[in-house]
Order: structure tokens, then C-alpha cells, then sequence
């Protein structure tokens, strides 16, 4: 097990006390980074992770798959520079590996996961910690909240917060502080981790929504706050919003599979979309120009929808949203029906994820 000494929270997974040891000292937090190519953002992101409002010790594992850019070069760089940072290796690649990896070599009793383009807002830390405690979570999370640096990045960081794109998901859209299906990334008791026995490996994306729901079947409460904030950088282009979503689709197909009444309306609406399009456009070529109404109505709702998405944006922007919108829709529905059904067999192969353990 990767607890750490000295500190100890109620097992039950509902109700626990961060501050157990000492109410006055708060509990010492790990943060966990999957990194892969992130030379863009890397620098930025541990900034913002190291200039935290929080009073406890914190350290930061940089867990470095294998990049084809400056990644490694700038994460030796952050580690001669604080001696709170360090790094482990992942030589897959995948993100899961890579989150487990950085949990076994972390030590104490808080994890927190960032992602090597995400910026935590100021007092993100001391925020997460606070509710914790508050509400006996035993994981918490808050909004996803896209920027983007340039036209199309904000195009994509509009559609990523509109109802029109991704639906009711709180932690795109915002809402009050309730109990969650899932949250952005998450801030969890170590022991809840250790029970779990971290990420599913065989989950390359969808890791997140998998891990949670296995924590609420055990009993565990998932909190979503608006108080937390991780600015997020969206894709910088069609073709890698497109993959991005669309592996979204086919390991959310997945996640479905493998645990059985996962599914709901919003995860069909993308996949129902895309066929009705398709069975539109050929109807409209082979038997009626009728037909045509279907896809036509589709590019009429998205541009309408993308209208309010893109209030006080540039207008190179807002010109992009639908596209983006679009994009977003069509990639992760087409993902959806045709993930193979292969994937769903790896997973079920491999069952639970076997315990985590402590290399320190």
C-alpha cells in the first residue's frame, strides 16, 4: 500500500477526516502529472501548481511517457530547479500507466491529478482540501474551464462549455456544488486510491469516468464544486479535436460494456445524430431531396446553438464555433459505433486493477 505514515483516514470511503492527525496543519498533498509532448504547456502548468495558496508540504510527480519534444528537457529543467518536484518513468505512454506510476512513487495522504496543459487556479489546492473534509468525499473535482490562445482554440474552448456541446456535464457547463457521476481530473484521499488499486490500465481514455464509477459502486461519494477551476488548452486543430473525440466515443462504448447501466440519453445523442445525418444524406441521394432536411436541420441547430457560445468572442472565432461543434458531435459519435468490441473483451479480461504499491 502507498499510504502514508503518520496519517490516517476513515476507510468507509463516505465519511473521512483529511485533518485527522492535526486539524491546525493541513495534510501534505501529492501531485500526479501523465505527461506526454507537453512542451507548450508543461512549464506553465507545474507554475501554477507550485505557486498554490496552500500551507501543507506539496510535492509534484511528473510521470514522462515517451515524448518527441522538449517534455523531458523541460521536466529535468523543473526538477533541478525545486527540489519538490521529481519525475518517473512511463514507457507506454498511456495515460493510466502513467497515473498509477506517479501514485506509487508519491507519499502522502492528498492526490491530486493534473494534466501537463491544465492550470490550477491559485487556491485550487487549499479549495480541494476543504471539501474533503466538508463533505467526506472521497473524490472532488470542478470545471474544466477551456482558454484558448488563438481563433480556433477559442472556437473549441466556446463549443466545450456550451450545453450544445457537450450536453449537462457540470463540470463543462458549471452548476451548484452537488454529488457526481464524475468530475475534471479529481483531488482524492490516498486510501480511496489503494482500495480501488488505482486506474484501470486497460482503459486508455475514459479512465477518469471508470475510476469514479467503480468509487460510487464501493459507496464513495464523488463532489462536484464550481469553487474549483483548472484552466485547459484545448486541441490545437480539426484533425486533433477529431481524434481526441473521437476516442472519447469508443472508449466511453466501452466503459458502457464493461459496466452495465453506465449509459444514458446524452452519451447516445452524438451516435444518434451521426446515423440520422447519414441516413439523411443518402435518402436525400437515392429516393427524395426531402431527405436533405435532416442534415440540413442538423447545420441549422449548431449554427443557432453556436450562437450564444460565441457572445463577446472575435468574430474569426465565432465563425469557427459550429465547425468545432460539428467536429465534436460527428467524431464522438462516429467513435461510439465503431468501437471494437475487442476493446470491451481486453477489459473485462483484466477485471479489477491490481493493488498499487509503494516503491518509497
Amino acid at each position: 500500500m502507498f499510504r502514508a505514515p503518520g496519517w490516517r483516514a476513515d476507510v468507509s470511503l463516505v465519511r473521512g477526516n483529511v485533518a485527522a492527525v492535526n486539524p491546525s496543519v493541513p495534510p501534505a498533498v501529492s501531485v500526479i502529472m501523465p505527461v506526454l509532448n507537453e512542451e507548450r504547456h508543461l512549464r506553465d502548468s507545474v507554475r501554477h501548481i507550485l505557486g498554490q495558496e496552500y500551507a501543507g508540504a506539496l510535492e509534484v510527480v511528473i510521470a514522462l511517457g515517451p515524448s518527441t519534444d522538449r517534455t523531458d528537457e523541460i521536466a529535468a529543467e523543473l526538477v533541478a530547479g525545486d527540489d519538490r518536484v521529481k519525475t518517473v518513468a512511463n514507457p507506454t505512454g498511456r495515460t493510466p500507466a502513467a497515473l498509477n506510476a506517479a501514485i506509487k512513487a508519491s507519499r502522502y495522504p492528498v492526490v491530486v491529478r493534473v494534466d501537463g496543459h491544465g492550470m490550477l487556479s491559485a487556491d485550487y489546492i487549499a479549495t480541494a482540501v476543504r471539501l474533503l473534509e466538508e463533505t467526506g468525499a472521497a473524490n472532488v473535482g470542478g470545471i474544466m474551464h477551456a482558454e484558448g490562445e488563438n481563433a480556433w482554440e477559442q472556437a473549441v474552448a466556446a463549443a466545450m462549455t456550451a450545453r450544445i456541446g457537450v450536453g449537462n456535464a457540470a463540470f463543462h457547463t458549471g452548476g451548484e456544488a452537488a454529488e457526481a457521476e464524475t468530475v475534471y481530473l479529481g483531488v482524492f484521499r490516498r486510501e480511496v486510491l489503494e482500495q480501488q488499486g488505482g486506474y484501470n490500465e486497460e482503459f486508455v481514455r475514459a479512465q477518469d469516468w471508470e475510476l469514479n464509477f467503480r468509487i460510487r459502486e464501493a459507496g464513495g461519494l464523488i463532489w462536484f464544486s464550481p469553487e474549483l477551476r483548472v484552466s485547459y488548452r484545448p486541441r490545437p486543430n480539426v484533425r486533433a479535436l477529431a481524434l481526441q473525440y473521437r476516442n472519447y466515443g469508443r472508449w466511453r462504448h466501452v466503459v458502457a460494456r464493461y459496466h452495465a447501466g453506465s449509459i444514458n440519453l446524452r452519451y447516445l445523442a452524438p451516435p444518434t445524430a451521426l446515423c440520422a445525418i447519414a441516413a439523411g444524406l443518402v435518402a436525400g441521394a437515392a429516393l427524395t431531396p426531402w431527405a436533405f432536411a435532416v442534415p440540413a436541420g442538423y447545420l441549422a441547430a449548431v449554427t443557432v446553438g453556436s450562437l450564444p457560445a460565441g457572445r463577446g468572442l472575435p468574430f474569426g472565432a465565432r465563425a469557427r464555433i459550429p465547425v468545432a461543434l460539428a467536429t465534436m458531435h460527428m467524431s464522438w459519435g462516429w467513435g461510439f459505433l465503431t468501437s471494437p468490441r475487442k476493446l470491451a473483451r481486453r477489459v473485462i479480461a483484466s477485471r479489477r486493477p491490481a493493488p498499487v504499491t509503494t516503491t518509497g
